[in-house]
C-alpha cells in the first residue's frame, strides 16, 4: 500500500493542476466573451429640435415648488394647507395639461393627483409614471447653505427639501408632458401620471388609493417608473464610467418586537437572570449571527454582470464568473454596510425599552429589530431564522408590522420595457452604463404591484458619493443641468413608449 504512495501523490496534484487549468481557461475565456448589455441609441442634444432647455421659466417653475412645505411627518399627519396650495399651483403652472381634452385630472385621497393622458391608440395597454407631493421634514436647519424651503440657485444648483425626493421627478415629468402637448402631439400610448401626497409615510392615503381605483376600474399597467436608484458616478467600483442603476425590485420589512418577562422586585434582591440580560443575550445573537448571504440568488448578481465588460480587469474577471466568485464577492460584500444591505437580509435593532427606576428590577423588557428583506426571503424564513438563532423559549417574537419584498420585474435584452427604459437612460446619458439592481428602501410602487409586472424605480440625474448624505439630510439640490436631464429624460422616455413594446429607438429625425 505505501509503496503506491508516490504514484497516487502524483495523480492528486496531476488532477488538481489539470482541474485548475480548466478553470483558469473557462474564467479567461469568459473574460474575454462576456456578453455587453448595453445599447448605443442616439443621442439627446441640446441642439435637437425637440430638447427641453432649462430656461428661465422653468426653473421658475420648478424653485416655486420647492417653496411648498409639504411636509409628511408620521402616518396621517402632514401639511394639508400646503399640499392644496401646491396642487392648486401645480394647476396654474400648466395650462396646455390642464386645458386639453386629451387630460383627465382627478384629485384623490383628498390630495393626490391622477393624470390620464388618452393615447391615440387604444388597443395598447397605458403606462405610468409615478412620483410623490411631500417630503420629509427639515433638520439642522441653521446648517443649511441656503434656506430649505427657498429653491434658491447658487453655483449652478437649486437648493431646498425635495429637489431630489421628488419633487424633480414630479415637475419634470408635467414639463415633458406640457411640452409634448403644446407641440399639438397626441401620444399613441395613454399615459398616466401618479402622484402620491404621503409616500414619505408609507403612501397609505395617496398611492394606495390611486391603485385602488386603477384596480378597481380594472385598468392593467404596461409599465410602472417611480423614483428610485440614481445615475451614480464614482458609486461602482472598478466602473470608471457613470452607472444608471434601474431598480427592478425592493427588498421588504418586517419589524419584529422581542418581549421577556421574569421575575422583577427590589435591586437588593435580584434573581440569577433578568429580563433585561435575557433581552440582551437574545439581541446579541441576533447581531453576532446574520442572515445568510443571498448573493447571487437575485438581482444584485445582475447588477455586476451589466456592467462587467466595462470594469478594470480584476474586477471584470470576478463579474464575468460569478458562477465560481460568487462567494468570494459575497465575503466582500459583507465588510461594508452598504454593500452588504445587497447581500442579505440585515439586522437593524432600532430600539431597547426596559427599567422605571434605578434601584427596581424591570420585570419586563422589549426590543424592536427592523429586518430588510432580500428579493429571494420570504418573512416566514426570516421570522425562522430569528427563532433559531435565539433559541430561548423565554423571548418572545411578534410581528409589529411587515411588507414582502416586491416582485423581480423583467429586465434584460428579453424584456422590452427594460429596454425602453434603458435605451432612453441611454439617449440622456450618453457615457452611462445600465444595469438592473433592488433598492434598500421603498417606495409608492407597493401600492402598485397588482397593476403591472414591469415596475422599475429609477432617478434620472447624476449622483456623486458626496450628494449620497443630501438625501433625506442637509442640503439637499440638484444642480441646473441634472434637472434639465429630468426634463429630457421623460420626454423621450412618453416618445418611446408611442411605440410597440419592442426594442426601438427615439431617432431625431423622427419628427412629431
Amino acid at each position: 500500500m505505501w509503496t503506491n504512495l508516490p504514484r497516487v501523490l502524483t495523480l492528486v496534484v496531476r488532477g488538481f493542476a489539470l482541474t485548475l487549468a480548466v478553470l483558469t481557461t473557462v474564467v479567461v475565456i469568459r473574460t474575454l466573451t462576456f456578453p455587453s448589455y448595453q445599447t448605443s441609441p442616439p443621442e439627446c442634444k441640446t441642439t435637437d429640435p425637440d430638447f427641453i432647455p432649462a430656461d428661465e421659466e422653468r426653473l421658475a417653475r420648478f424653485t416655486s415648488a420647492i417653496q411648498f412645505q409639504t411636509v409628511s411627518y408620521e402616518r396621517g399627519v402632514g401639511t394639508p394647507q400646503e399640499l392644496l396650495k401646491f396642487v392648486r399651483f401645480i394647476q396654474e403652472s400648466f395650462p396646455t395639461i390642464h386645458s386639453s381634452p386629451l387630460v383627465r385630472r382627478e384629485v384623490v385621497g383628498n390630495y393626490s393627483l391622477l393624470y390620464r393622458v388618452e393615447g391615440s391608440d387604444g388597443s395598447l395597454e397605458p403606462y405610468m409614471l409615478a412620483s410623490h407631493l411631500d417630503v420629509v421634514p427639515i433638520t439642522q436647519e441653521a446648517s443649511w447653505e441656503a434656506p430649505p424651503f427657498s429653491g434658491q440657485v447658487r453655483d449652478g444648483y437649486i437648493y431646498g427639501r425635495g429637489t431630489i425626493d421628488a419633487k424633480h421627478s414630479l415637475m419634470g415629468s408635467l414639463e415633458a408632458v406640457e411640452f409634448l402637448l403644446s407641440r399639438g402631439h397626441q401620444p399613441k400610448r395613454t399615459l398616466y401620471l401618479a402622484f402620491g401626497h404621503d409616500e414619505e409615510t408609507g403612501g397609505h392615503f395617496g398611492a394606495k388609493v390611486i391603485g385602488d381605483v386603477l384596480t378597481e376600474r380594472g385598468e392593467k399597467i404596461a409599465f410602472i417608473l417611480d423614483e428610485g436608484t440614481p445615475v451614480g458616478d464614482g458609486l461602482m467600483p472598478g466602473v470608471s464610467k457613470p452607472v444608471a442603476m434601474v431598480s427592478v425590485s425592493e427588498k421588504g420589512i418586517v419589524d419584529v418586537k422581542l418581549k421577556v418577562q421574569a421575575e422583577g422586585g427590589h435591586g437588593s434582591m435580584p434573581a440569577r437572570k433578568s429580563a433585561i440580560g435575557i433581552l440582551a443575550r437574545a439581541v446579541q445573537k441576533l447581531e453576532d449571527n446574520p442572515h445568510p448571504s443571498m448573493f447571487g440568488t437575485g438581482p444584485e448578481a445582475r447588477m455586476l454582470e451589466y456592467v462587467a465588460t466595462e470594469m478594470t480587469l480584476p474586477y471584470r474577471m470576478l463579474a464575468s464568473n460569478l458562477w465560481l466568485f460568487s462567494p468570494l464577492v459575497a465575503w466582500v460584500y459583507a465588510k461594508k454596510p452598504q454593500t452588504n444591505a445587497f447581500a442579505r437580509t440585515t439586522t437593524a435593532l432600532t430600539s431597547f425599552t426596559a427599567g422605571v427606576k434605578d434601584n427596581v428590577i424591570a420585570p419586563e423588557a422589549e426590543a424592536v429589530v427592523d429586518h430588510r428583506i432580500h428579493p429571494m426571503q420570504t418573512v416566514e424564513e426570516v421570522l425562522e431564522f430569528d427563532r433559531k438563532v435565539i433559541d430561548d423559549a423565554r423571548v418572545m417574537l411578534e410581528v409589529k408590522g411587515s411588507l414582502p419584498p416586491s416582485p423581480v420585474s423583467p429586465h434584460g435584452k428579453d424584456s422590452p420595457t427594460y429596454t425602453v427604459l434603458q435605451e432612453t437612460i441611454q439617449q440622456i446619458f450618453p457615457d452611462a452604463l445600465v444595469t438592473p439592481t433592488f433598492m434598500v428602501a421603498n417606495t409608492d410602487t407597493r401600492h402598485y404591484w397588482n397593476l403591472s409586472s414591469a415596475i422599475y424605480r429609477f432617478n434620472p440625474y447624476v449622483m456623486t458619493p458626496s450628494d449620497l448624505p443630501r438625501f433625506h439630510g442637509l442640503n439637499e439640490r440638484i444642480s441646473v443641468r441634472n434637472y434639465e436631464r429630468v426634463m429630457n429624460f421623460y420626454y423621450h422616455l412618453i416618445v418611446n413608449m408611442d411605440k410597440p413594446l419592442e426594442v426601438k429607438r427615439h431617432g431625431h429625425e423622427d419628427e412629431l
